[in-house]
């Protein structure tokens, strides 16, 4: 059966001493790369008219590749596909990205070409490749290396991305209409000059106390460990342009896409939670079990993405629920007045 990467109809074999027809067979191939062995499924032609092997040069090219993949795969080296797709999928020129990346100007360019890239550059590269957060990440921090116009196309397309598998996560998660970003917004408005870093607080409390009075999660976004506390990564990069200043509140949120156990929750969380400042929100996470157990192991500013376990949290904030007897969610304020006590203390 004839492959899609032969052009040729006829080759020379060396056998008939003619140009001939041929076939391909599929046949595992033994080669050696970088001083080791590896197998690989490799493809031989066949003379159609002798049935000796004849040379095909896109036939030799593919074994190459093949021989290369087998190397990736066992030093977990990052496909080649892959890397040709980074590109497009963030709508930004391979010399732009090498340069964004603190690499030579034509480094990505050869790796698009078949080059091995070391292990550190391939890490980078499939974290690129499976996370358009750390992406952005790279873009916001790097961005005087490239264009603004280079800037602004790949912002708009990682930005894209992000909202679309927020959406996707958050498809039938939950009866009501309401996401994260949904809840966010709300205690955004609700809130007067809220920070980025206390959003993100009362956010993690709306989950945890969420599971503690209803069993089960608010959203279904992960929280992250940070140094600074739990965080969910797309409310941090969608308000991280305010850094330290208070978030601008935008319109008014529709509010009956609440269920009105969820509304209670934040309304409760705002009021008991929200009258402190981030960095004292920040030291009460800190006090927690969810966040140390996450992060045990770890140099105190150490950065990590390790995820909170959701049933880390719901465990926790049932005991707390239990230990300071809340009998609704007006009862949340003896445990944040517990808290601010405790750091009074030290």
């Amino acid at each position: 059966m004839r492959e899609a990467i032969i052009a040729k109809e006829m080759v020379f074999c060396e056998t008939c001493r003619k140009d001939v027809g041929f076939n391909v067979k599929e046949v595992m191939q033994r080669g050696r790369l970088k001083g080791e062995e590896y197998e690989y499924p490799g493809k031989i032609a066949i003379c159609d008219e002798c049935g000796d092997e004849v040379y095909v040069a896109e036939i030799e090219d593919w074994n190459l590749k093949s021989l290369y993949d087998a190397y990736r795969q066992n030093k977990g080296i990052i496909p080649q596909e892959k890397i040709n797709e980074i590109p497009e999928k963030y709508n930004i020129g391979k010399r732009p990205l090498s340069l964004l990346l603190g690499w030579g100007e034509i480094t990505f360019s050869r790796f698009c070409e078949g080059y091995l890239p070391s292990k550190q550059y391939s890490d980078i590269l499939e974290k690129i490749y499976d996370d358009p957060y750390f992406f952005k990440e790279m873009l916001e921090k790097n961005k005087d290396s490239i264009s603004p116009v280079a800037y602004e196309k790949s912002f708009k397309a990682v930005d894209e991305l992000i909202k679309q598998s927020t959406v996707q996560k958050n498809e039938g998660n939950r009866p009501g209409k309401t996401g994260l970003e949904e809840d966010a917004a709300y205690i955004v408005y609700k809130c007067e000059d809220i920070t980025p870093l206390a959003l993100q607080k009362l956010l993690y409390y709306s989950q945890g106390f969420y599971f503690a009075f209803e069993g089960k999660p608010l959203f279904e976004d992960d929280c992250e460990a940070w140094v600074h506390g739990p965080v969910y990564r797309y409310i941090f990069y969608k308000y991280c342009q305010y850094k330290y200043d208070p978030v601008k509140k935008g319109e008014p949120v529709d509010e009956s896409i609440f269920e009105t156990s969820q509304k209670v929750i934040l309304d409760n969380v705002i009021n008991f939670f929200g009258c402190y400042s981030g960095k004292t929100l920040e030291r009460f996470t800190h006090m927690e079990r969810p966040w140390l157990q996450t992060r045990s192991g770890l140099p105190m500013f150490e950065n990590s993405g390790r995820i909170i376990p959701k049933e880390l949290i719901k465990e926790y904030f049932t005991e707390v629920k239990e230990k300071f007897n809340m009998l609704h969610p007006g009862d949340i304020g003896k445990y944040s007045e517990d808290l601010f006590e405790k750091i009074r203390r030290f």
